[in-house]
């Protein structure tokens, strides 16, 4: 088990987006969760996912399902700006800030697409993620029509999480984290078995 440490690299970056998200949630009412715990559930919590990215070649297209806010497809851009990251999720206001997000914090390679996952056209992404969206089932559904083949889909999931209703279809591989406040957590990384 490990902590996530935040890189210092991108950490004006992530100032920037908290400052950002504080100014659009007075207005939109983004999120419910209090301006001094967003650091660790948004982007901490995020920064997790970071190690798994290190083999990930450029140009490479990260999916990001239920992207919501951003997250964690800000970190991600920000981390390795020489990928393609797709932010997807069918909340216009909260596209609408992923957009302005790229866009202020100058992450060229982070695209907001405000769309229902199950009409858009299959993406043959190289690498895959979700954070907070619906079932496991659900998500590997929503990979298996957007992958490209082999490629690795990453959940985060709570303390509490289970995998015995996923079919003998994946591969998969636990990476445990723990965080200051939030405690145990778990990244789940699914590999399909199928060619």
């Amino acid at each position: 088990m490990f902590t996530p440490v935040f890189p210092a690299k991108i950490s004006s970056v992530a100032n920037s987006y908290l400052c950002l998200l504080d100014r659009w949630n007075n207005v939109h009412s983004l999120t419910a969760l209090p301006p001094e715990a967003r650091f660790e559930a948004l982007l901490l919590d995020s920064a997790a996912l970071l190690p798994r990215l290190e083999s990930v070649p450029a140009d490479s297209l990260i999916a990001d399902f239920g992207s919501g806010m951003g997250i964690p497809a800000v970190v991600i851009a920000a981390h390795r700006p020489d990928l393609r990251v797709a932010a997807i999720d069918r909340n216009h206001k909260k596209m609408a800030f992923v957009r302005q997000a790229a866009l202020e914090l100058k992450l060229d390679n982070l695209r907001a697409i405000c769309e229902s996952i199950e009409s858009l056209t299959p993406l043959n992404a190289h690498f895959g993620t979700a954070k907070a969206v619906g079932s496991l089932n659900l998500l590997l559904g929503w990979w298996k029509r957007h992958s490209a083949r082999r490629a690795p889909f990453f959940a985060f999931e709570g303390p509490d999480y289970t995998l015995s209703d996923i079919g003998g279809e994946w591969n998969y591989e636990i990476y445990p984290y723990r965080l200051p406040s939030l405690g145990q957590r778990a990244i789940v990384e699914f590999i399909s078995k199928l060619a």
